[in-house]
């Protein structure tokens, strides 16, 4: 979602109420009411991040945030709506210039996030920029089939195959789905189920300015803090209007937007808490069961 300063996701200051001349009891109660409610939205915002963006243990949470503003979003969309035109995929990324090849990776312990479901690093070292790698996601709602691209982010590459060899995705959740304008993507991959886990190391970031994000683009998670994804990955289906801060490393198949127009259309579980983005829990349960990876 644009906003008037032509950057995604972001949108003037609020500017306060101006009270009238006349002051009174009714316009003093007016007034540190709608402050009141200002304060409220803007902490169950500041609670959750945009699509890339990791959720810390509330105690740690720095209250980054860029999702589009939203005081509520449907329970579910209707079919046909989604990135305008049933089945338009988005152009794929590609870089201005090609990669090294060989890259060197480098993987980095981060023990002040221990990981819920122990893991080994991936190897750092040499490793290839170009070709791709098959891997297929057998989820509770289907199957969703991705190819990994090694010339757009190798090492993020190395990661996401090195974690589903280990068996870390089986049995993990997807926690959060945006159907909303502007924001349309399934985020899964947190051992812990709620937006606060990872594998208990971070990569580094693979980005380039030209960067963008749009129907059938997988794409990992983040803090705010450059470097910081780990194992967190979101499957964008629709329109997503993000900076390109998030490190594009695929594509998804057909068969597999089909499976995500399904859980999309479907919504958001209102029986669950809401983060007050307009994202949440997704009505269907999405669980992943096993990941199978080609090289």
């Amino acid at each position: 979602m644009s906003q008037p300063d032509g950057r995604p996701g972001r949108y003037p200051p609020w500017q306060p109420p101006v009270p009238p001349k006349q002051s009174s009891t009714t316009a003093i109660v007016l007034v540190t009411g709608s402050v009141a409610v200002v304060v409220a939205m803007v902490l169950a915002f500041l609670a959750w991040g945009s699509p890339g963006f990791l959720r810390k243990p509330d105690a740690e949470a720095d209250g980054a945030f860029r999702s589009p503003p939203t005081s509520s979003s449907p329970a579910s969309i209707p079919p046909g709506t989604l990135a305008g035109i049933p089945g338009e995929r988005a152009p794929m990324p590609k870089r201005p210039r090609p990669l090294a090849d060989p890259v060197t990776c480098a993987f980095t312990p981060d023990p002040s996030s221990p990981a819920p479901k122990k893991v080994a690093l991936p190897p750092d070292g040499p490793t290839p920029s170009t070709g791709t790698a098959g891997v297929r996601l057998a989820t509770t709602a289907g199957d969703i089939g991705l190819t990994l691209d090694r010339a757009l982010a190798p090492c993020t590459v190395v990661n996401f195959l090195s974690l589903a060899r280990q068996g870390f995705y089986d049995g993990t959740s997807c926690h959060r789905l945006s159907v909303i304008s502007g924001l349309q993507m399934l985020q899964c991959g947190d051992p812990a189920g709620d937006g606060t886990g990872g594998p208990g190391y971070t990569i580094r970031d693979e980005v380039f300015p030209e960067l963008t994000y749009g129907r059938g683009i997988l794409a990992m998670a983040k803090t705010t803090a450059p470097d910081s994804g780990g194992s967190q990955f979101f499957l964008v289906f629709g329109e997503t209007n993000i900076p390109p801060e998030y490190t594009v490393f695929g594509s998804i198949d057909d068969p597999g937007l089909a499976t995500l127009d399904a859980i999309a259309r479907r919504g958001i579980d209102p029986s669950k808490p809401g983060i007050g983005d307009g994202s949440g829990p997704p009505e269907v349960p999405v669980v992943i069961t096993h990941v199978t990876a080609t090289p």
